[in-house]
């Protein structure tokens, strides 16, 4: 039985990392579970570079921003982004930023709230 291969796609989103970033070899064939969990366990600097400096896919960009996925894009903001950019909007604040950030904290209050009510009863 051959081992199960995780799509270049598949295996970028696992990683954290935007797919056209990566290097074509990357991109151009699946890989198998235990080079997935290599990449994982021992990074080559490629992966540590764009883990480091980007460009980043939303996800990334949306937590290290402390926003939704959608308040990325009421923002405005629909690429990734290189660490440098996001660093950035973190300085520059913008208010689409700031309510953004309050929204989320306060969703982040109300599920925390949500949570503890579950836990009580």
């Amino acid at each position: 039985m051959s081992e199960q291969t995780l799509k270049p796609a598949t295996a970028a989103k696992k990683l954290g990392v935007h797919l056209p970033a990566t290097p074509p070899e990357f991109q151009e064939r699946a890989l198998t579970r235990s080079e997935f969990q290599q990449l994982q366990d021992a990074p080559p600097e490629w992966l540590a570079e764009l883990r480091r400096t980007g460009p980043h896919p939303r996800p990334i960009v949306a937590a290290r921003l402390g926003v939704s996925i959608s308040g990325l894009a009421r923002g405005g903001i629909t690429e990734p982004l290189t660490t440098e950019q996001i660093r950035e909007l973190l300085e520059q604040m913008p208010e689409w930023l700031v309510t953004e950030r309050a929204t989320q904290a306060a969703v982040r209050a109300e599920n925390a709230r949500v949570k503890q009510q579950r836990a009580k009863g």
